[in-house]
This record gives structure tokens, C-alpha cells and sequence, in this order.
């Protein structure tokens, strides 16, 4: 498992909005349970899910969502619900930064026992703020993703082109079609100074 896992933060309502709306398939997305906080996402490498997630990677995510939760940041024992983002559901009449679930049974949820200053420290240095493109970013990958198809497409055409001319070939080979070349053959007429003596 890769260790490097970037994380995005919602600064307020308007921000986790926009955070629901262009999130990728492969964000993972936590959330203190019934208080408000911000929308903490992990963006996973490729190919991973949120099972492949360690448990010190879940336990930081958490402790990070606790402390950017105002009432939950004072308290102990907080849970912190945690999903794909492909698991989200927004529904007419929602308030903004609002979401529900399609599914129940892909949330998850850790109980915070207490803030853990060390971990908050420590994803504190890490930390950069900057203005994100979180539309342009998508749009980008879901670009790249397209090129990727296309190229995979393309390589699984070539391979079956290949194959089909090894089959051919092996065929040909069995059925003695390339040794019964006409253009190859000649009669006696064809060349008459030959003559037929077999004794």
C-alpha cells in the first residue's frame, strides 16, 4: 500500500459543496457523525479501495475530521462516519454541504476516543492551502482516465489481431496449404524437355 495519501479539506459549507460535487472514484470521504464538521476526503492511488485503507491512515483521517469539527473537536468518544465518495447522495431540498447515503452498508464508522495532539501536529506540517481547481482537476483525470481506455482498447485490438494471425498461420501450416502453391507448380507440358523415363 502506497503510504502517500493526499487529503482535501473543506473549508466551510460552500467549499464541501464543491468538494461533493467534483470528488473522484476514489476518494474516500469522512465526516464527524451528528455534528457538523468539515468534509475531510483521502484520495486513494488508483486501483485501491476504502478496505485497503491501514488503520493508521483511518485513525489520522479521523482525528483530523474530529479537530475540524467545532463541537466535536471538545468532546470524547465522537464518531466519525467514513465512505466512498461514490456513496454520497445529494437530493433536491438538501442544505449546501448536506448529503445522505445510497447505501448504508458501505459506511463505516471509528470512535475517536480523545484528540490526539501528536497526530493533528503531525498532519499539521504537512499541510499546504491553496486554491483548487476541483473541476479542472476532474475533468483532467477523467480525461486521462478516457486516453487510458482508449490506449487499452487499442493494445487489446492489436493482441487479438495477433492472435488471429498465429491462429491462421499454425492452420495453414497444418493443412499443407502453403506447399500446394500453383504459382509454384509446373507439369511436363510446362516444360517438355523433361522426359518420363522410368527405366
Amino acid at each position: 500500500y502506497q503510504r502517500r495519501v493526499h487529503g482535501y479539506v473543506g473549508r466551510d459549507k460552500y467549499e464541501n459543496e464543491e468538494l461533493i460535487r467534483w470528488g473522484w472514484p476514489e476518494d474516500i470521504w469522512f465526516h464527524v457523525d451528528q455534528h457538523s464538521s468539515a468534509h475531510i476526503y483521502l484520495r486513494l492511488p488508483e486501483g485501491k479501495t476504502m478496505d485497503d485503507l491501514p488503520d493508521d491512515v483511518v485513525e489520522e483521517a479521523a482525528q483530523l475530521t474530529k479537530a475540524n469539527s467545532i463541537q466535536g473537536n471538545k468532546l470524547n468518544n465522537v464518531k466519525v462516519v467514513y465512505t466512498p465518495w461514490s456513496n454520497l447522495k445529494k437530493t433536491q431540498g438538501m442544505d449546501v454541504g448536506q448529503v445522505g447515503f445510497h447505501n448504508q452498508k458501505l459506511v463505516k464508522l471509528v470512535t475517536v476516543a480523545k484528540r490526539k495532539n501528536e497526530i493533528i501536529n503531525k498532519l499539521e506540517k504537512t499541510k499546504i492551502e491553496k486554491e483548487v481547481d476541483l473541476q479542472a482537476e476532474r475533468e483532467e483525470r477523467d480525461k486521462s482516465e478516457r486516453h487510458e481506455k482508449k490506449m487499452e482498447m487499442l493494445r487489446e485490438k492489436e493482441e487479438q489481431k495477433r492472435q488471429l494471425e498465429e491462429a491462421r498461420r499454425i492452420a495453414d501450416l497444418k493443412s499443407y496449404k502453403t506447399l500446394q502453391d500453383t504459382d509454384l507448380m509446373t507439369t511436363n507440358q510446362d516444360n517438355p524437355n523433361i522426359e518420363d523415363d522410368f527405366m
